[in-house]
């Protein structure tokens, strides 16, 4: 385990398994890195070095009250890399950490990455606009933002249905892997929570899908609820230019557990390829 000190004087917890090729492992919101083991077994077992780290404001990482802009958080994300001298990297972000990897590659110019992964990523835009129509509805977020004020724990135990599928495939994930995910997001700040959730809904990163200048690989699910695969994964493939796209047919948001062993399959097989 590794604790990172940021420009900014906050402090990341953060894990470092295995030796090889470095791949830097991004989680999503709200969770933590936690969320990365299986993988990062997979990928250490497998003659990688997997590193993965909770994002400020989640985990065990400090709990700043500000800072939860992309900027910022490809700012950190940017001295994860310094401080583990991951070189030729891999980057993964699943979800909102999605928005770090593409504002890493476009604010700090790709720096020693040589592949990028995005897993149900909320790149290039979560947000419905005139010529986005397939984003998600503004008020949705205004809706999640008053249920997380007014009962963050009840939100979270509904979130977490829609999130791994359970509403629709009651054998996606256990019980268990739910509540897990529920711990997972209530150990987190409210603020950072509030912060992050109108970060990721509302950044706007088509601009910046030309930074993608290495081989990119997006994974999604067909039936993501949380995350739309026709605003986000289907719309980067089309655009940036060494980029494909695994579609999961029928699979919910959280491929980390719902879709495990495929996702490492298919992880793996990428990075070999180099």
């Amino acid at each position: 385990m590794a604790n990172i000190k940021t420009r900014d004087d906050v402090h990341l917890y953060a894990k470092d398994w295995g030796s090889g090729r470095p791949v830097v492992l991004i989680h999503g919101w709200p969770l933590s890195s936690d969320t990365w083991d299986d993988v990062a077994m997979a990928l250490a077992e497998s003659g990688f070095r997997a590193i993965s780290y909770d994002r400020r404001g989640f985990g065990r990482s400090d709990q700043p009250y500000a800072g939860y802009d992309y900027n910022t958080l490809s700012d950190d994300l940017a001295d994860v890399i310094e401080a583990t001298n991951a070189r030729d990297a891999t980057l993964v972000g699943f979800s909102m950490g999605g928005g770090e990897v593409a504002r890493y590659m476009s604010r700090h110019e790709g720096k020693h990455v040589m592949q990028a992964v995005l897993i149900s990523s909320v790149v290039p835009y979560m947000a419905k606009a005139p010529d986005h129509p397939h984003g998600v509805d503004p008020s949705a977020l205004e809706e999640m933002t008053s249920q997380i004020k007014t009962d963050r724990a009840k939100f979270f135990d509904s979130f977490f249905d829609t999130f791994f599928g359970r509403s629709t495939f009651e054998k996606s994930v256990s019980a268990e892997v739910k509540q897990w995910a529920w711990n997972m997001a209530m150990q987190a700040s409210l603020k950072a929570t509030l912060d992050a959730a109108n970060a990721f809904a509302t950044t706007d990163f088509r601009a910046e899908l030309p930074a993608f200048n290495v081989p990119t690989l997006l994974i999604h699910g067909t039936e993501d609820k949380t995350v739309p695969i026709n605003a986000t994964s289907r719309l980067v493939a089309a655009q940036v230019q060494d980029a494909r796209i695994e579609e999961y047919i029928g699979a919910p948001h959280g491929l980390f557990a719902s879709h495990k062993h495929r996702l490492i399959g298919d992880l793996l097989s990428f990075l070999v390829r180099g």
